[in-house]
């Protein structure tokens, strides 16, 4: 990284893309490039569409795409294409969310806080859990 660059932070993002399942062979010849000789064209991966910023920079496509390796991909995406699983995705966040919280609060650090925080920290814990139920009784009701 050049010294002429900002200190380095990190970002958390949220994407709404459309995507296809496509090799890097696949993505290289749809944009009209010649595979690299140290690429793998069998690679799985996904061609991406970002439909919410980005200008299109391929002909047939209205938003801008690029390629991604399927593992990468798959670690960042869900898929989302009804409420259902919307909610359902809300739902597993939610309870990774729940259970980092009651994680934290049997470590060092959590009792290093002021009794107040720790408090507040259990009163956002219940909450959690109540929003958690109330999800868990919407999936149920989509449930034939």
């Amino acid at each position: 990284m050049s010294t002429t660059h900002s200190v380095k932070r990190r970002y958390i993002g949220t994407k709404t893309i459309d995507a296809i399942p496509m090799t890097r062979l696949a993505y290289n010849l749809l944009r009209g490039w010649t595979l690299p000789a140290d690429e793998n064209g069998e690679d799985a991966g996904y061609l991406v569409e970002y439909l919410d910023g980005g200008q299109a920079n391929v002909k047939g496509f209205t938003g801008y795409i690029s390629w991604s390796p399927a593992e990468v991909f798959e670690k960042s995406y869900k898929v989302a294409d009804t409420y259902q699983d919307r909610v359902r995705l809300e739902q597993s966040d939610l309870v990774e969310k729940i259970e980092k919280l009651a994680a934290f609060f049997v470590t060092d650090r959590f009792e290093s806080l002021p009794p107040g925080e720790r408090d507040s920290m259990h009163a956002q814990h219940a909450a959690m859990c109540d929003y958690s139920n109330a999800l868990s009784e919407r999936i149920a009701a989509f449930e034939p």
